[in-house]
């Protein structure tokens, strides 16, 4: 199969299409921060940007979704919460809505996913995804993570309690390429 995507390092020069679908306010709805400016993305990632490197104990990183058919960028994705002992990390993704329904998202979570055991040498990694985002539930069972949890009522988010599911995959789990 042809590559449609390809995963790089955020750059000041995609900021204005991070803005695009991190400043939609139904993108983040199930997102830890409201719809977000160039300065609000700065501000939460900006620390990260260039930066190809899970750094220290708790370190990340942020990668660019660059669709290659025409070099834009639809979204993004990082690595975080990093457990060097354990060998584990939180993955998590925001996708613009004009990338929906193409596949374009399952390719790039997955080139997430082989780049966390290939590159960096993960063990394990997990995905805690809002019950009511069907998108993102979907997503993760489409690229083949586990669900190994249902926490019911968890935490206050948004004006509400929200209920969490917790997926995860194990690196010996992982076929490349599926």
């Amino acid at each position: 199969m042809r590559e449609r995507v390809r995963l790089r390092p955020v750059v000041d020069a995609d900021l204005e299409a991070m803005v695009r679908y991190r400043g939609d306010a139904d993108v983040c709805r199930f997102l830890p921060f409201e719809p977000q400016t160039a300065e609000d993305i700065r501000g939460r990632i900006g620390h990260l940007f260039g930066g190809t490197s899970l750094e220290g104990e708790r370190g990340g990183v942020v990668l660019a979704i660059e669709h290659l058919a025409d070099g834009t960028v639809i979204g993004d994705l990082v690595i975080f919460h990093l457990d060097l002992r354990a060998g584990s990390a939180e993955i998590g993704w925001v996708v613009s809505p004009a990338a929906s329904g193409q596949g374009l998202a399952t390719e790039a979570v997955r080139a997430l996913i082989d780049t966390a055991f290939a590159v960096y040498g993960l063990r394990r990694l997990v995905a805690r995804i809002d019950a009511d985002n069907a998108r993102s539930l979907a997503l993760a069972e489409r690229v083949g993570m586990r669900r190994e949890a249902h926490l019911v009522e968890n935490e206050w988010f948004k004006g509400r309690w929200s209920d969490e599911v917790d997926f995860g995959i194990l690196s010996r789990e992982w076929v490349t390429g599926e």
